[in-house]
């Protein structure tokens, strides 16, 4: 049962405070009014979007068991190393469903339905015919989407009757490419052979090192561009804060060099006491220009006339 249970990576469930982020946007952007409701909302979505990924981790191990027996630590998961059975697998990943879609059906039919296209984007990353894990870019960009459905999960845990912006849904999308391409970026320079890390993830064999840092540069420019957009247009102070936010980037990309960087295990971040220092502070930073009004910014934006 250990190792069933293993499987649904319970000690991933942390991932999902990526929806946290779309609780605080649609509060600062509706008019939300505070309520007990909200609370009760809040502990069904989180866990069942902790269910759906955990149905998702699951026929990820085991349609993964041939593949990571060629990762030097992968190799020593239960699917791979113990004789579990598919009967067992797939029993397990219809209640981790049923547990996740009853949960999120007290939420509301918007986050349900965000719940769905969670479970659909593990399917489609997952099992073949499809299987976009297997083909170069697409592997990042069809993951990080989970990221996007995240912030969605959050955003609808307080309204229904709105739609989040689009620039911050892109930028968020983008955000969570980055980060994969620097976990694959991080993998490849661990596993330290082509041949073999092709033999783990099919996708490794069209990537180099040169090719995934600068494509992770790529969307780390495109999810800053589109944040940006989203926090100047709706509160001129937050251009203030972009700097530290490009920071951030460079600072989660530094650590992504590091020998067996904690990069590769997002779950483990919590180990990189000064990214979190980092965080901590850039959110102190948010929270200031949230309430605190500069004029100035306001002349960034606006031409304005000499007088001569």
């Amino acid at each position: 049962m250990k190792n069933y249970i293993k499987i649904a990576r319970p000690d991933h469930w942390v991932k999902n405070a990526f929806i946290l982020p779309g609780i605080v946007i649609a509060v600062l952007l509706t008019d939300f009014v505070f309520s007990g409701s909200v609370i009760i909302k809040f502990i069904l979505g989180f866990f069942a979007t902790c269910f759906i990924a955990s149905a998702n981790y699951v026929i990820n191990e085991w349609l993964d068991a041939d593949f990571d027996k060629y990762h030097p630590t992968k190799k020593n998961r239960p699917v791979v190393s113990e004789n579990m059975k598919l009967s067992y697998v797939l029993l397990e990943y219809a209640l981790l469903i049923i547990l996740g879609l009853v949960l999120s059906f007290f939420v509301g039919r918007p986050f349900m339905y965000m719940e769905i296209w969670l479970l659909i984007m593990g399917v489609l990353y997952n099992v073949k015919p499809i299987r976009t894990k297997d083909i170069p870019y697409l592997d990042v960009l069809s993951e990080s989407v989970n990221n996007m459905i995240r912030l969605l999960l959050g955003w609808f845990i307080i309204t229904q009757d709105y739609q989040p912006p689009i620039s911050i849904l892109i930028g968020y999308w983008f955000a969570g490419a980055f980060l994969m391409a620097t976990k694959r970026f991080a993998e490849y320079r661990m596993i330290g052979d082509p041949s073999v890390a092709g033999l783990y993830r099919k996708s490794f064999a069209a990537y180099t090192e040169t090719s995934l840092l600068v494509s992770s540069f790529f969307y780390a420019m495109c999810a800053t561009f589109f944040i940006g957009v989203f926090m100047i247009k709706y509160r001129m102070e937050y251009i203030i804060a972009m700097p530290f936010v490009f920071g951030l980037f460079c600072f989660y990309l530094y650590i992504a060099f590091k020998p067996d960087s904690a990069v590769q295990k997002p779950e483990k971040l919590y180990k990189e006491k000064s990214l979190l220092v980092y965080i901590a502070i850039l959110v102190l930073i948010l929270l200031a220009l949230t309430f605190i009004d500069i004029p100035m910014p306001s002349y960034w934006a606006v031409p304005t006339l000499f007088d001569m």
